[in-house]
């Protein structure tokens, strides 16, 4: 037993060691944006469903955060302010799913044609579900939505989603970044991204070592039709979301999983269409309940599923054609020792840089921060200068 737990806790931790670089790098990128865009700003461009609105939607959502609970939460907060839902939904998506740190990962995880097919996959998802809501989603529920979003009902990470730190210091965007409060401001993003995520991220680690350890490769196989390649394609788009929903795992945690669910022999659409599913997991679907009410969240489960699964055979049709799918064999998911490379050198590099704005995010009220992230919209969540 002991053996068993230390293996896969070794595969989750020589998994971490691959991506941490990529993780801090992600998440300080995004912290930079978030400096300099403020989220009523954000709310105000966002007021209709017209292509170009959604287009923006998905652009401020891929510079935005990559924790689906913050997401979800950040998304009904432009909401109340006025966003058109459509437009929220897209930013909600492109948050989670075109963020930068989640294409390296999958890079270094997978490979670069899942990275490739995650950012195709995407902007067709947002495409595809504005056509469902313009067709289905009526306005009464929309309405009755709003009356529920405008309640205040505290979901998780409703208190992070309140707190806009974008600074208001004149002058150009290297000068804004170099002040002191564009400084502080970076860091204390930084800092909130990483506890926003954390839990997410450390569970689907541990998941994926303990999937990678202990199940036996025969069980994927006969879940995900291995001997039946045709078989395999129609349903591995279909039950790779339905997987994500029972897991648990959302943001960028599950890409852990999502490599063990490929050397298992789940299809390259599926793979895509579980990655995207992160948003209408069990414990988000309960937050739904809470911020729009039970219509439309039965609503936005389906339409979201609906468009994962078209997503995901999209990318496995035009992706097939183009010979673009990698073959299928096992990923290295862990290697023997951590070894003197690239990768080793970028982390402690990248983790000089986090232990700085960690410093920063603690001399300047940090602390205070933390504690309210969990808290109601209506708290001032102002960032000290």
């Amino acid at each position: 037993m002991l053996h068993a737990i230390g293996h896969a806790l070794a595969i989750a931790g020589f998994m971490t060691w691959e991506i941490l670089w990529a993780l801090i790098l992600g998440f300080a990128l995004s912290a930079v944006v978030q400096a300099l865009v403020g989220r009523a700003t954000v709310a105000r461009l966002l007021g209709d469903d017209r292509t170009r609105t959604l287009a923006r939607a998905a652009g401020l959502g891929a510079a935005s955060s990559s924790c689906s609970y913050a997401a979800v939460a950040l998304a009904r907060s432009l909401f109340v302010k006025g966003a058109n839902f459509t437009a929220a939904m897209a930013f909600e998506i492109a948050s989670t799913n075109l963020v930068i740190e989640l294409g390296i990962i999958l890079a270094l995880l997978l490979s670069w044609q899942f990275t490739l097919a995650e950012f195709v996959g995407g902007p067709l998802m947002i495409i595809l579900l504005a056509l469902l809501f313009r067709l289905f989603l009526r306005k009464r529920v929309v309405e009755a939505a709003r009356t529920q979003a405008g309640k205040g009902i505290a979901g998780s990470m409703e208190g992070h989603a309140a707190m806009d730190m974008s600074i208001k210091v004149p002058g150009s965007l290297w000068t804004r970044l170099r002040s002191p409060a564009g400084f502080t401001s970076v860091s204390h993003v930084f800092v909130m991204e990483w506890a926003a995520i954390l839990r997410d991220m450390v569970g689907g680690l541990l998941i994926a070592g303990a999937l990678a350890a202990w199940v036996p490769d025969s069980f994927w196989q006969r879940l995900f039709f291995t001997g039946h390649p045709l078989a395999g394609k129609i349903w591995g788009p279909l039950i790779g979301p339905l997987v994500a929903v029972i897991s648990f795992v959302c943001s960028i945690g599950n890409v852990p999983l999502a490599a063990v669910l490929w050397n298992g022999g789940i299809s390259f659409g599926g793979v895509v269409s579980f990655i995207f599913a992160d948003l209408i997991i069990i414990p988000i679907l309960l937050i739904y309940r809470k911020y729009y009410g039970t219509k439309m969240t039965i609503f936005i489960a389906w339409s979201f599923y609906v468009t994962m699964v078209c997503a995901g055979y999209f990318i496995e049709l035009v992706f097939g054609a183009l010979g673009l799918v990698p073959t299928h064999a096992r990923v290295q998911i862990s290697e023997p020792s951590i070894s003197w490379n690239y990768t080793t050198i970028l982390n402690i590099l990248f983790l000089l840089m986090a232990a700085v704005l960690v410093w920063r995010f603690f001399r300047t009220g940090g602390r205070m921060m933390l504690r309210m992230m969990g808290g109601a919209p209506e708290a001032d969540y102002s960032r000290p200068n």
